[in-house]
């Protein structure tokens, strides 16, 4: 008898049947998330979970979870899974890093460039009709936005995502300064960046992209306090995670002033309410978290969750495991 396994999006097809080989396999086959007391009822009856950064799985569900085994997220991040009480049961957890690098950071670039260059607001100036009641074609003052060239791009997480960004930044001529909780001196010399101390950082970039995982540290890293000490009229990209930044305080410093604009494609509430206060700034570019939405990255993600899944199946240690310690705990596999 196959293990059994319940995934709780739509995947892809071909990476469905790939795993119908190994796992008795069920999708949720509904566009929204399966709610909280589906997924608890769901963790009772399997062997293994397919999971996204929207399902909950705290320790409660992995408590009566009897059987379960493995979750296989499909996203890099894992703030929503209670990692420490799944090692402590024995339950492997794996996520989706790397493949998602490029079309994360692409997308980091184009949010700062549209907030640069006031993208956004230009297309609602010529579609809501604006710029043909001004009457003119063109004027020196029309949608002035700011050059990249020259500029410092402070990267707050020098992972694979940052990186890439900080590629993306030399290319275009930046200076480009990052704070990481660790420093990585190898990587100042391969990307030509420069470390400094959060403060610093915060002081001397003309934009600020945020590349850091979400942990009890990182929450509100970027809080009231720290938009007090921004350099003057900066440019703030999130693709990271929404939580990272106190909204309340972003909107404030927004409301001043102080920042000049925002690219966010990550929120503290998502869904975001479009009535929420951040919605309306003209100044402030809102993406519905789609730092890894191209055909290619999904389907890596979903080809990387299947092969932990396999890997587990047939009792070798998941390439992309995240609790290592779980090892000790129980092998991998499901005898």
């Amino acid at each position: 008898m196959k293990p059994k396994l319940f995934i709780t999006r739509e995947l892809f097809p071909d990476v469905i049947d790939k795993l119908s080989q190994y796992y008795d396999v069920e999708v949720w086959d509904r566009y929204q998330a399966p709610p909280y007391e589906v997924l608890l009822k769901k963790a009772k009856e399997v062997d293994a979970l397919g999971t996204l950064l929207t399902d909950k799985i705290d320790c409660n569900l992995l408590s009566q979870a009897k059987n379960l085994r493995i979750v296989a997220q499909y996203a890099v991040g894992y703030d929503n899974i209670d990692v420490e009480c799944a090692t402590k049961l024995g339950i492997y957890v794996t996520n989706t890093p790397g493949v998602l690098t490029e079309a994360t950071a692409e997308l980091t670039w184009a949010l700062l460039m549209a907030a640069a260059r006031r993208i956004v607001e230009a297309d609602h100036f010529v579609r809501w009709g604006e710029w043909h009641r001004l009457k003119t074609g063109w004027h020196p003052h029309m949608m002035l936005g700011v050059e990249l060239k020259g500029k410092t791009l402070g990267i707050i997480g020098l992972g694979r995502i940052g990186s890439r960004v900080a590629e993306f930044g030399k290319a275009f001529g930046m200076r480009v300064i990052y704070y990481d909780a660790i420093r990585k001196e190898e990587l100042e010399k391969k990307l030509g960046v420069e470390y400094k101390d959060l403060d610093t950082l915060l002081q001397e970039s003309d934009f600020i992209s945020i590349h850091t995982p979400l942990t009890k540290e990182t929450y509100h890293l970027i809080n009231e306090e720290r938009l007090k000490k921004v350099k003057p009229g900066v440019i703030i990209v999130n693709t990271s995670r929404g939580k990272v930044i106190d909204t309340e305080a972003l909107v404030k410093a927004l409301r001043e002033g102080r920042v000049k604009a925002a690219a966010l494609d990550v929120h503290e509430q998502e869904p975001l309410d479009p009535n929420h206060p951040i919605t309306a700034f003209i100044n402030v570019t809102l993406a519905p978290h789609i730092g890894s939405a191209t055909y290619e990255t999904r389907h890596k993600m979903a080809e990387l969750v299947a092969e932990n899944l396999i890997a587990f199946y047939e009792g070798r240690e998941p390439p992309t495991l995240v609790n290592k310690e779980v090892l000790k705990v129980r092998p991998p596999g499901f005898k």
